[in-house]
């Protein structure tokens, strides 16, 4: 069994997923949303990727903002994440993303990427990093 990460945004949803040691996590794909209140599409998107990758477990970025608060974000996350929920049966983990797109954007910078190309791959990467993060503490306090 797998885990994924998702980058859940307005416009689109970044998509990762772990290796079956659970040890590293790669970006799949992007689901752009042609709504931001329209999700069918997406969640659908999400339950073939699913049984395609055998996931087991759900990471879904948290986007808190700098100092800690929750805005209009964090709830419309929640709303996807419960309907995500119901809609798959997984169980679903937040985990705080504040700079995973600065992490993901400066990882392009140095990978030489062209700034106009950047916004194409940042939230893929932003889900790979979310999940990366999960799995690192993940095997952390297993080690414990």
């Amino acid at each position: 069994m797998r885990i994924m990460g998702l980058d859940f945004g307005s416009k689109t949803v970044g998509v990762a997923v772990s290796d079956s040691l659970l040890l590293t996590a790669q970006g799949l794909e992007i689901i752009r949303r042609k709504d931001e209140n329209k999700l069918r599409q997406t969640l659908a998107r999400i339950e073939e990727l699913i049984v395609e990758h055998e996931v087991s477990e759900i990471v879904l970025g948290l986007p808190r903002n700098m100092n800690g608060t929750e805005g209009i974000r964090v709830e419309l996350t929640n709303e996807f994440k419960d309907k995500l929920e119901r809609r798959t049966g997984l169980p679903i983990v937040m985990w705080d993303e504040r700079l995973t797109t600065v992490a993901a954007d400066r990882t392009m910078m140095e990978a030489g990427v062209r700034r106009e190309h950047r916004k194409e791959y940042v939230d893929k990467i932003a889900a790979t990093l979310i999940l990366q993060g999960y799995l690192d503490r993940k095997r952390m306090l297993e080690n414990e």
